[in-house]
């Protein structure tokens, strides 16, 4: 089963400064740090592991991004990020830590 939350990134985002000034972007580093905060704090476990992202178009300041994920094994996790009309914007998959016994 496919969960999701809605991410937004402010239109006076400070990395949009300096990440391309003419056409600014938001950075894949700190997408990267939002799904990974997002799906660790909706599962209750750490990432572990980020296997594999990508980024497939730009998300800019004042985009809001639907990220959704299933984790099949409890153990994978596999995720995408939309934009609203716009169509998916990245897509990847995280390894996350084991429950505890």
């Amino acid at each position: 089963m496919w969960q999701s939350i809605a991410l937004h990134f402010a239109a006076d985002h400070p990395t949009a400064a300096g990440h391309f000034p003419s056409s600014p972007i938001i950075p894949g580093a700190l997408l990267l740090d939002e799904v990974v905060a997002a799906i660790a704090g909706a599962v209750g476990r750490d990432v572990v592991v980020i296997r594999a992202a990508k980024f497939l178009q730009p998300v800019r300041p004042g985009d809001s991004l639907n990220l959704r994920w299933h984790s099949p094994n409890f153990v994978m996790v596999k995720f995408e990020g939309e934009l609203a009309g716009r169509g998916i914007a990245m897509s990847g998959m995280l390894e996350i830590s084991p429950r505890s016994a």
